[in-house]
């Protein structure tokens, strides 16, 4: 049964010209908590639907795992998967994605279960939705509705929710009219969180109006996230973005490295805002690690798009640190997507630590495809487990190893009257020795070659000497 209440339409404050009052705000508020509570104590009950347009028993079995995947995403909306379908079929049907007859088949096994949602495992275009709709007269979802409503969700940060809302209000401007009861207002089940719909005629410009200011706003987020990264190079910080697929592991990886507390949850999509964590390693140099969205098959567009400026933080690592699953069936897929990602990025070529994540779980070990799948000095490849700790000193000292990459190596003497320059040395210098005689300070130590300026402006002064 469907929340009975009417839920305000955030889109009629943009088209009458005003904001949210105080109090109104307020009540608002209070209306759509209430709203929510309803939802996660009444789970929308769905039935997921996919299409298989390649032959063969393998892409078949790949069909129903990306089936699975997205009833896995249904769950995170705190949807209630009764059934699945899946079609066989050379082509998509223009009009109705699958074809007329099995989409009443579809429906009728639907309300046989008692669903009232069919979600299916593509993008649909608006006539499709609206097809789709009339046809069986139940609510229609897409899968990028889906994994826009998780980011709806769990967006905590002023920029990540921006960012929603822009992907949001994208997905939704090019279907305004294929769109029906799914998106007609804000916080009544799935893929109605965030922006609703109102009048077609009025809706598209007000839509672009908000986008238009959303963008803005997430320029001037990004100008803020850009001058902090400069500040990171100017310390000579290396920074470490960690990639991969969606629930691989990548927020355990960080807790079990810095000894930090990132929120972890065995669940898709459980961190959307990105952290950073210091790194500190052994010889006294630090790295810090980015925590970062993870990826998933067809990720939506506009979502790579409206998270530009979080993707920024791939962008201008030095490092990338990809983890796997390995014990996933589809774990070579998987592989393929995040490579794909970072193609698209423009940072496949960049030094890459890639770590197969829990291969306590392999009796037979890591399969060596894997270990052996690009040969780069570049690409360093290692089993690891979060869990058990194994391989993970193996991967500390790999990340050692670039950082050291990075550095050069002093050995001079320092006369006691360049004390400024000395603790210039303490403090960014690393495995640093000194030896304390009558002619100077005998120092042994390496320097980030972005902060060897000073060193090397003395060097020179004193051969001119």
């Amino acid at each position: 049964m469907r929340n009975p209440q009417p839920t305000p339409d955030p889109l009629e404050w943009f088209t009458e010209g005003h904001d949210l009052a105080a109090a109104e705000r307020v009540e608002y508020a209070g209306f759509v908590d209430q709203s929510r509570s309803w939802q996660e104590e009444h789970p929308e009950p769905c039935v997921v639907v996919g299409l298989n347009t390649d032959s063969g028993q393998v892409a078949e079995e790949q069909a129903r795992r990306s089936l699975a995947e997205l009833a896995e995403l249904v769950l995170a909306c705190n949807g209630e998967v009764l059934g699945s379908m899946l079609q066989n079929r050379a082509r998509i049907d223009p009009a109705h994605y699958l074809g007329s007859g099995k989409l009443a088949e579809v429906a009728a096994y639907a309300r046989g279960l008692g669903a009232e949602t069919l979600v299916f495992d593509d993008e649909l275009s608006g006539s499709q939705l609206r097809n789709i709709e009339r046809e069986t007269g139940l609510k229609i979802l897409d899968r990028t509705l889906i994994i826009l409503d998780i980011f709806a969700r769990r967006a905590s940060t002023r920029e990540g929710k921006l960012q929603v809302e822009l992907a949001q209000y994208e997905y939704r401007l090019s279907r305004l009219a294929g769109l029906g009861q799914a998106l007609s207002r804000l916080g009544g089940g799935i893929g109605t969180r965030g922006p609703g719909e109102t009048q077609l005629e009025t809706d598209r410009r007000h839509i672009r109006a908000r986008v238009a200011t959303l963008k803005r706003q997430l320029a001037g987020l990004g100008d803020r996230r850009q001058r902090v990264r400069r500040k990171r190079a100017l310390d000579g910080v290396h920074i470490v973005a960690v990639v991969g697929y969606t629930n691989a592991g990548k927020s355990s990886l960080i807790n079990r490295l810095c000894a930090s507390d990132l929120h972890v949850m065995d669940q898709v999509f459980a961190t959307l805002d990105p952290s950073a964590r210091r790194l500190e390693l052994e010889d006294g140099s630090a790295l810090v690690l980015i925590d970062t969205v993870g990826f998933i098959r067809r990720l939506p567009h506009q979502l790579v798009e409206a998270f530009s400026s979080t993707m920024e933080e791939v962008c201008e690592a030095d490092l990338i640190l990809q983890l796997t699953d390995a014990s996933d069936p589809d774990a070579e897929e998987q592989i393929g997507i995040v490579e794909a990602q970072l193609l698209r990025l423009g940072v496949a070529d960049r030094p890459r630590i890639h770590a197969l994540n829990k291969a306590d779980l392999l009796p037979a070990g890591v399969p060596a495809r894997f270990l052996n799948a690009r040969h780069s000095p570049d690409l360093v490849t290692l089993a690891i487990s979060v869990h058990t700790g194994q391989g993970i000193d193996e991967l500390r000292r790999a990340l050692a190893d670039f950082a050291r990459r990075s550095q050069r190596h002093y050995r001079l003497v320092l006369p006691y009257a360049e004390a400024s320059l000395f603790s210039y040395i303490q403090e960014n210098g690393v495995s640093l020795e000194a030896d304390y005689t009558d002619s100077g300070m005998r120092l042994d130590f390496y320097l980030d070659r972005r902060l060897s300026g000073p060193v090397e402006r003395w060097l020179g002064d004193a051969s001119g000497d």
